[in-house]
């Protein structure tokens, strides 16, 4: 198992570009399976390991997955005829849920591993499924599948999505996109991924209204084709590595980001006195010589999203005062905050609540990250932390950053990977 080894206490300055939004393009990819004619490319793919399971899976259906360059993806899907994902590939992964939607639309039946993934609480797929059931299939859980079968093509119907589900809202949509009739998703999630997948669903020839906002209109139509499309920016790590440069009172920019999609997050990071720049694409955060503390309650977009908790979490573990970080849409997540403590941190947990009292310094320490966000935000109190930490559990950062070191590196910051 690999781990990073971090030299902390330097201050993190310069220029990084972050990646394609891997909850982009997840659902992208198997949205482009939807094509029963021509091919589509896809742009700005990030090559996570989620990333790389799921053009295996792909393969194994039939579809033709063929990387073009760094980060540019061929698909073509007009030979897909395999309903039953590879069971070893697709457990390991949460976005294999959206292969459902997909294998019930285009195929008429699906079989598909109970999704695996990071260790933040349980997510479940019940939501999916009475969706699935909404619009005509018949669903059942077997033999640690999800397996599902419907006469013809799926019914277009009314569907109020609990919790404004991300992983549901898109679904749905994939599925409701070869339809008959007209879906309604009522309480949809708002997500900037919700639209760039609604953006590639119309590119295709799809017929999606209304992403972004709480009520999304799918008129299905009877055959989609490949189309050109590129993934949107990752905003999940645009904000991790901003979140890097105030934790370790550096200046950094971030580069290939839409402001727009971290109002939130520039908000109370500007209230701990970090100082904010932006453009159209870019974002600049100016450390402060102490930060402040400040309270977090995670939200559905456009509130702080839940997957930058943990890393704000670090930082607030060195900001002046007491902060309190209520996450309102995962139990269990805040299990990192074990390591955060061997590392210094003065952090109480209750439940869904955790009490942060700002500590002076952190003095490094052998952690483990036991998921891709708990990971990074190891990595970050690592950087901070006086001394040499080593972070056990890698592979889970590499489910969501892509060579996180090389890009922390350029930065000017002491981390190099270790079998």
């Amino acid at each position: 198992m690999a781990q990073f080894v971090i030299e902390g206490g330097l201050p993190l300055a310069g220029d990084v570009a972050v990646s394609g939004s891997k909850n982009s393009a997840l659902p992208v990819l198997v949205a482009a399976a939807l094509a029963s004619t021509g091919e589509s490319v896809l742009e700005n793919v990030p090559r996570y390991t989620d990333i790389l399971d799921l053009c295996e899976i792909l393969r194994d259906l039939g579809v033709g997955v063929e990387w073009r360059g760094q980060n540019r993806l061929a698909i073509n899907a007009e030979h897909l005829t395999k309903h039953q994902a590879r069971y070893d590939l697709a457990k390991k992964l949460r976005g294999s849920t959206y292969l459902v939607g997909l294998l019930l639309s285009r195929l008429g039946a699906a079989d598909v591993a109970f999704p695996g993934g990071c260790q933040i609480g349980s997510r479940p797929v019940n939501y999916h499924i009475q969706g699935f059931q909404a619009l005509g299939a018949t669903m059942r859980l077997e033999h640690g599948s999800i397996q599902g079968e419907v006469a013809g093509r799926l019914k277009g119907t009314r569907i109020y999505v609990e919790r404004a589900s991300f992983g549901t809202t898109l679904n749905l949509m994939i599925a409701a996109s070869l339809a008959e009739g007209t879906t309604i998703l009522e309480n949809a999630a708002m997500e900037p991924e919700i639209v760039d997948v609604a953006n590639f669903l119309n590119a295709m020839g799809g017929r999606v209204r209304g992403a972004g906002t709480n009520m999304v209109r799918i008129d299905g139509v009877s055959t989609l084709h490949g189309a050109h499309h590129e993934i949107i920016p990752d905003r999940l790590e645009a904000g991790t590595y901003l979140l890097a440069g105030a934790i370790t009172g550096g200046v950094v920019t971030v580069g290939n980001v839409i402001p727009e999609h971290l109002g939130t997050v520039l908000l109370k990071l500007s209230q701990t006195g970090a100082q904010i720049e932006e453009d159209m694409d870019w974002i600049r955060v100016i450390s402060a010589p102490r930060l402040n503390a400040v309270d977090i309650e995670t939200l559905p977009h456009p509130g702080f999203p839940t997957d930058l908790h943990p890393p704000m979490v670090s930082l607030l573990a060195v900001a002046e005062g007491v902060s309190v970080v209520q996450e309102t849409i995962f139990e269990n997540r805040f299990g990192y905050t074990h390591d955060l403590v061997r590392l210094g941190a003065d952090i109480k947990v209750d439940r869904e609540t955790a009490i942060i009292r700002g500590v002076e310094r952190l003095t490094g320490a052998p952690v483990e990250a036991h998921d891709i966000r708990g990971g990074a935000a190891l990595v970050l109190a690592a950087l901070r932390a006086e001394g040499t930490t080593i972070v056990d559990g890698v592979e889970y950062i590499d489910r969501g950053y892509h060579a996180m070191e090389a890009k922390l590196a350029s930065l000017g910051a002491h981390i190099e990977r270790q079998a």
